[in-house]
């Protein structure tokens, strides 16, 4: 499994707050099969043009010499649109994913459908492939809304803990699987136990072996290759949250 998603960085944003607290993480990671693990730190736009800051680097040479071999850690950011990517970002790409043109951007939860779709379209003009971080939290998604900025060139990207979710946010997520909407799995993880192994083993459970072979392995994979992404059927989910859920919590 690849997560593309995570906080991992130490001591630089909200997420895990030491060296030790982000190796433990990743030899839990590698337990779970996680082999490849993307370290995307809270950066706004505005500040992107600059690359990413120096604390950045000085904590990721902290933590690469502490690591375990697996998973294998890659560079990147998850960018919050306080105002529109510049070219030299695009140029640079030294806050994307990798290296490679796929971007990881997000919104304020309360952020309209027009600023996600101007964002959307500006992000593609630059050449760059936006993957939108964790849409069902905001509360202009909806599956006509993601469909239309999908038909833009983004990508949805789906906290895979956010499925097992009993509110509005869990119902986003588990309807965005179920149309054929998410085109990755991520773990979101802050330093936590919230990992991609969480939202595999749920779908696995809803028989969509499929589908979590392309969210969380070979979409992912592509994306590290920058190559493209494969489209993820839909997925009936039989059984409600409610119910599920307590079928996966009595077998963890």
């Amino acid at each position: 499994m690849i997560d593309l998603h995570s906080h991992l960085l130490p001591a630089v944003d909200d997420g895990s707050r030491s060296v030790d607290q982000s190796v433990k993480v990743l030899f839990e990671m590698a337990r779970q099969g996680v082999t490849d693990v993307c370290l995307t730190p809270h950066l706004h736009s505005g500040r992107a043009e600059a690359g990413p800051p120096p604390a950045h680097s000085g904590a990721f040479e902290a933590l690469r010499a502490r690591a375990p071999q697996m998973p294998r850690l890659h560079r990147g950011a998850e960018i919050m649109m306080d105002r529109p990517i510049t070219r030299p970002v695009a140029l640079a790409r030294n806050v994307t994913i990798a290296g490679t043109r796929y971007i990881l951007i997000e919104f304020p939860r309360l952020v309209g459908y027009e600023i996600v779709t101007n964002a959307v379209s500006q992000v593609v003009e630059l050449g760059l492939v936006p993957i939108l971080a964790h849409p069902e939290r905001y509360s202009c998604t909806s599956v006509e809304a993601v469909r239309h900025w999908r038909s833009l060139g983004a990508r949805a990207q789906i906290d895979a803990t956010t499925l097992l979710a009993s509110r509005t946010r869990g119902q986003r997520a588990r309807l965005l699987v179920s149309e054929g909407l998410a085109d990755i799995l991520a773990g979101d993880n802050h330093g936590d136990d919230r990992t991609v192994a969480t939202g595999a083993r749920f779908l696995r459970a809803q028989d969509g072996h499929d589908q979590v072979d392309l969210l969380v392995r070979r979409n992912p994979a592509a994306i590290l290759a920058d190559g493209e992404l494969s489209p993820v059927p839909p997925l009936h989910i039989r059984q409600s949250w409610m119910s599920r859920i307590k079928q996966f919590l009595e077998g963890s």
